[in-house]
């Protein structure tokens, strides 16, 4: 019994530290994005953010583990959808195309995401914490996401359609044939793949939350 409760100790210990990191990761990320917005305005949002975005953004990788290790409940099949869409616009689209950078649906898309993840974030920091998390949050936390789910997939789908004329012209990342694999890939077909994704994997995870909304929400006027 005495390791199990040290075990326990150590994985809300863990999983304390990890999720209010990544909160003050995100809410560095949307400070700069709103006040570089107010200051320069939405071309210079990139810029401002591109480091800590990419950080925080790439942290989220761990969930995937925290859940492949049973650290969390929270099923695979939701985690890696979204946090794989997430790390492709972050890294192989506005990384890797700067001629994306300064359009203004970069603004919407830090936005969105970062306000969901300050909440989702400090929720989950908050429960491991201290074992609860107060009602106003818990209704933040399955209800923000009405709008900030929309805006931020309408933004990631904008800024893959937007980069596609330049993903054909580059070439980057194609692979072309003859070559010792025999093997080719085009990137810019990729992109229209993911692009054909969001299609069906959209309204699935929007139906998702919503299913998560209506038990956390009867769960907590049960309480």
């Amino acid at each position: 019994m005495a390791g199990g409760g040290a075990s326990s100790a150590l994985r809300r210990l863990y999983l304390s530290v990890y999720n209010w990191t990544v909160f003050f990761g995100w809410s560095q990320v949307l400070v700069l994005a709103v006040k570089t917005l107010r200051e320069s305005g939405p071309e210079h949002v990139y810029g401002a953010v591109e480091r800590p975005l990419q950080l925080a953004q790439t942290a989220a990788v761990m969930e995937i583990l925290h859940g492949l290790v049973g650290l969390v409940r929270s099923p695979i099949t939701a985690t890696l959808p979204q946090i794989g869409s997430r790390l492709y616009v972050t890294w192989g689209i506005l990384y890797s195309f700067p001629e994306t950078q300064k359009h203004v649906m970069v603004s919407s898309l830090v936005i969105s995401w970062s306000i969901t993840e300050i909440i989702r974030y400090s929720f989950f920091g908050m429960k491991e914490a201290l074992g609860f998390t107060p009602s106003w949050l818990l209704w933040l936390r399955y209800s923000t996401f009405l709008v900030l789910y929309p805006s931020g997939i309408a933004s990631e789908v904008g800024l893959i359609y937007i980069a596609l004329p330049y993903i054909k012209k580059s070439e980057k990342y194609c692979i072309r044939m003859p070559n010792r694999w025999n093997y080719s890939f085009d990137y810019f077909y990729a992109a229209i793949l993911a692009l054909g994704i969001y299609v069906p994997g959209g309204p699935h995870m929007y139906s998702y939350m919503l299913g998560q909304r209506k038990k956390a929400l009867a769960k907590s006027k049960r309480e």
